[in-house]
């Protein structure tokens, strides 16, 4: 087993940079075509951020000729002159990573995000409870746009669920739901990654080969960081490439099975432990790098299965700790 080391950012840029780097790639690509509407509202949401960061990044923009003002609100994007176009602004347009705002990584949230999902993990294992964001925003000491983001990047992952009068809650994790959860994982990943073999461009793959291995010789000094982005890279990413839109929308409330894990051997462990999965999920981008979709979707069978065990035994040997995270933003 291997140490996990404390979450690191990877990136220390202000969030305006970050937001500027971003758009300003986009644009130059025409992943946000020319005439595009951008507002500060859209952009701050999909971010992250509050509007100051994306209100610079706007003016950055403009200096740069990549966006210039108009009689309307926001900017509109492109060097040549083109007509205003009302068209929602997506992550996929920004290539912001599923429920995990580059703006908030980039900043350093990165460490508030995971102490509250270990949090969320430890108390859903005992049931559903609700949380708090104005508690929680004066606990990490941030503002409410911040608190609320931390909150939403947890929903995206499955973790939390938006209630009456629009509380949020824990979504308890049981023994049915972890089943419900593999159930699901077992009928939609290894069909979705057959159908994605040839069609991941080769240059992703042998990233993707490169961190698992690098992963692999470093593994005391892994960070959770590092392992949510392996996860990312074959859960996320690879499957994403699959034919079936409607299955990869349907695998997205199954996300908090991927970060379960690593948090629950921290706790019996009493010290950061990590599963060697990179060992798991080399073997399927292997496949995938050789255009094999029938021994990549084998191997990830075989993944899911020894995953879904390994849960099991780690939530009963929680459950008999009788431990209970108490903190003031989860009552």
């Amino acid at each position: 087993m291997a140490r996990i080391t404390s979450p690191k950012p990877r990136r220390r840029q202000p969030a305006y940079a970050l937001i500027t780097e971003t758009l300003a790639r986009r644009i130059r690509t025409g992943d946000v075509p020319a005439g595009t509407v951008l507002s500060e509202p859209a952009i701050a949401g999909l971010f992250g951020s509050s509007r100051s960061p994306v209100r610079q990044a706007f003016e950055r923009l403009e200096d740069l000729g990549l966006v210039r003002r108009f009689d309307g609100r926001g900017v509109i994007a492109g060097r040549r002159r083109a007509e205003p176009k009302r068209t929602a602004v997506t992550p996929q347009m920004l290539g912001l990573a599923e429920g995990a705002p580059e703006t908030l990584r980039g900043d350093g949230w990165d460490a508030l995000y995971y102490e509250l999902e270990r949090d969320i993990i430890y108390r859903s294992v005992f049931g559903r409870f609700r949380v708090n964001e104005l508690a929680l925003a004066r606990h990490f000491r941030v503002g409410r746009t911040v608190a609320r983001n931390l909150l939403l990047r947890a929903q995206a992952a499955g973790l939390l669920e938006k209630g009456a009068k629009a509380h949020w809650y824990v979504v308890a994790l049981d023994d049915s739901r972890v089943r419900d959860i593999f159930e699901l994982r077992q009928s939609l990943e290894p069909p979705l990654i057959a159908s994605a073999a040839g069609k991941i461009p080769p240059d992703v793959l042998d990233a993707m080969a490169s961190r698992l291995r690098a992963a692999m010789t470093a593994r005391p000094d892994v960070s959770i960081a590092e392992l949510d982005e392996l996860e990312s890279d074959l859960h996320i990413r690879c499957l994403s490439f699959g034919k079936n839109r409607e299955m990869v929308e349907a695998l997205k409330r199954t996300h908090c099975s991927f970060v379960i894990g690593k948090h629950i051997q921290v706790a019996l462990a009493q010290q950061p432990q990590i599963d060697p999965f990179m060992d798991e999920h080399l073997p399927i981008i292997e496949a995938l790098r050789r255009d094999d979709g029938r021994a990549a979707a084998a191997a990830l069978r075989r993944h899911l299965d020894l995953t879904q065990e390994k849960l099991a035994r780690w939530f009963e040997a929680f459950r008999a700790l009788d431990l209970m995270s108490q903190v003031p933003y989860i009552v």
